[in-house]
């Protein structure tokens, strides 16, 4: 089989490694689509620091070709549609063992998976060779739709973390792929929604999908526009899906007294902020971080991609085939697009 293997910065190449066999505890996929993930396209562009050799891909779908001889072929069986995730978390610390996976004290992007020939998460490979605990069914969709589960399982916790009521008003801060997923749940969870971005059509689709006020920010001041809808209330959530350390503080400033404000994204590089902690004091909001996903969070998203409650083909920007995983890459950090996904 061939997978794609990262051995530098901007150095991925297509080499070709054997087929792995069948362990009697394991399930064997073929791989149908990758989408590549952000975290991804920081380890092509050495942002994201790995060791190499190292084999990336975890925005998986794919289909059972094999089953080892203890696995229950009531659940599983071969021509089966799954996609795979959580299975960066160790198991065996407290939080895994409580559900909290997402939260594990040992996760690890850089497990050596059996039947690859170098660590890494191994979505960019023709085969995989897995735990059935990690395989998600889905139904009715696209390997290209299926293989954003993952993404949507995160968007998911982060939602669940906030605890969006009916009729809060709920502010999402960048819309890109991720900031989008939380306008679309946002609304299915009956908020108002807000969304702000600086580019008119990522705007134009989350109006598309749901949001009820779109905010330039380039044109229109953000924190008036939140008091103006809120009557000087502020937000009850604001969800800040963007990198840059200067929204993060701005958010604090959105949220209205017992409001939630939620940190989705991934700082780099990670610097501290400021806020007032008087206003936190006295406001009573909370400010609560988020990353990653467990294994609810992945069912639920499997069956709202299956039937599509989410539909994900407007965040499908391109498919490349696997031959050309690097033009992919590069197209993907261009920033332009929603998701990038290869096709197998």
């Amino acid at each position: 089989m061939n997978t794609a293997v990262f051995y530098g910065i901007e150095d991925l190449r297509i080499e070709e490694c054997p087929l792995p066999e069948v362990s009697e505890n394991k399930i064997l996929i073929k791989i149908e689509a990758c989408a590549l993930c952000t975290w991804e396209q920081r380890v092509y562009t050495g942002v994201k620091k790995v060791d190499y050799p190292f084999i990336g891909g975890h925005e998986i779908a794919a289909e059972i070709v094999a089953l080892g001889n203890k696995i229950d072929p009531t659940k599983w069986q071969i021509g089966d549609k799954v996609v795979f995730g959580t299975n960066l978390a160790c198991g065996d610390c407290d939080f895994c063992k409580s559900g909290e996976e997402q939260n594990c004290i040992d996760f690890n992007h850089s497990k050596h998976l059996e039947g690859l020939p170098h660590k890494g998460m191994g979505g960019l490979s023709e085969y995989m060779l897995v735990e059935p605990k990690h395989l998600f069914h889905y139904f009715g969709v696209t390997p290209e739709e299926a293989a954003l589960t993952e993404p949507l399982s995160c968007v998911v916790h982060s939602c669940e973390t906030a605890n969006i009521q009916y009729g809060d008003l709920v502010v999402v801060i960048g819309c890109g792929i991720m900031g989008l997923l939380h306008v679309a749940l946002a609304v299915k969870s009956g908020a108002r929604v807000l969304a702000c971005d600086l580019n008119p059509e990522r705007l134009e689709l989350a109006k598309k999908i749901g949001a009820h006020y779109i905010v330039d920010s380039s044109k229109e001041d953000l924190l008036a526009k939140v008091k103006e809808i809120s009557h000087n209330l502020g937000a009850n959530v604001v969800f800040d899906t963007t990198p840059i350390h200067s929204v993060a503080e701005e958010s604090v400033e959105l949220v209205s007294n017992t409001g939630k404000v939620i940190l989705y994204s991934s700082f780099y590089p990670d610097e501290p902020v400021s806020f007032s902690p008087d206003k936190l004091h006295k406001g009573g909001y909370s400010i609560a971080g988020t990353a990653n996903s467990n294994s609810r969070d992945f069912v639920r998203a499997s069956r709202m991609i299956s039937e599509r409650v989410i539909d994900m083909r407007p965040f499908i920007s391109e498919i490349i085939p696997f031959e050309e995983v690097v033009a992919g890459f590069e197209s993907a950090i261009k920033g332009d697009k929603y998701r990038v996904v290869i096709k197998f």
